[in-house]
């Protein structure tokens, strides 16, 4: 009984859970990186700016959420204005071949599916973000070996490495440390405002991305970049006004065209 107790205390969520979320995790990285070989940078930029529909599917499906109209056209205004607003420096065309986009809506499917489960497992059992990331990460780097150990992939990797220290071991403990940091906001944005505001944040992150490399890189202004800017901002606004539709009073239609009726009848009193 005691052992069962104590194990308890150090985790909260199933362990089926936790190797579901693990299993996606590393799915969604392995077929977002192998969709690299088949599409250019243009079709994956419009395939992950869309990472907020199959998130809102998710949430239906999984946690039984239901989305008004304004969330749905809040997520169309993001996706759209932000692939728009990626691409419109690109020279090259999105090229569409079948095999790259199977694997990268597959990704995509498997990312949308994560936010989702981890939302309603912290819920449900009241787990904490630390706990999260330890668990699922850590079954994730053992599917991996696994896998590794498998291919016979370990060893030329290890001999990689040892070849070239700084610039793999150096920014790999760089890219985890940062990467600890980023999970645990998002994952505290998931536990405490849920999935789609996560997924809204990090969007909206991208296009903040694009916007600072006007200040470090010197690049050509198009007016392209101020359209799809507004689109996403348009976006944003009609995600935040769904929020607070209670505490914001938007006027109606019928409300601005009495204010202009009102104004016609004053102008021609005044005239007459």
């Amino acid at each position: 009984g005691m052992s069962t107790l104590t194990l308890a205390n150090f985790y909260r969520i199933p362990w089926k859970t936790y190797m579901l979320i693990a299993f996606l995790t590393v799915g969604t990285m392995g077929l977002s990186n192998n969709s690299l070989g088949y599409l250019n940078y243009p079709t994956q930029v419009i395939f992950k700016c869309c990472k907020l529909i199959p998130v809102m599917i998710g949430g239906v499906f999984i946690q039984g959420k239901r989305y008004n109209i304004l969330d749905v056209s809040a997520a169309l205004c993001m996706s759209f204005g932000l692939i728009w607003f990626t691409l419109a420096d690109s020279t090259v065309a999105p090229n569409f071949n079948l095999t790259g986009i199977a694997l990268i809506s597959m990704a995509l499917c498997a990312d949308a599916a994560i936010g989702n489960v981890q939302e309603k497992a912290m819920k449900l059992h009241n787990g904490s973000n630390s706990e999260m990331v330890l668990y699922s990460y850590s079954i994730g780097f053992l599917y991996i070996l696994t896998g590794l150990f498998c291919t016979r992939g370990l060893s030329p990797a290890f001999a990689f490495c040892s070849r070239n220290p700084m610039q793999t071991y150096g920014y790999a403990f760089m890219f985890s440390l940062t990467g600890y940091f980023g999970i645990s906001f998002v994952l505290a944005l998931i536990k405490l405002f849920g999935a789609l505001v996560a997924v809204t944040v990090t969007t909206g992150r991208k296009a903040m991305t694009i916007g600072l490399s006007f200040f470090f890189f010197s690049k050509p202004f198009t007016f392209h970049y101020l359209w799809s800017g507004l689109v996403v901002i348009l976006g944003i606004f009609l995600n935040i006004y769904s929020k607070n539709m209670d505490r914001i009073q938007l006027p109606s239609l019928l409300d601005l065209w009495n204010v202009i009726k009102k104004k016609q009848m004053r102008s021609m009193s005044q005239t007459v």
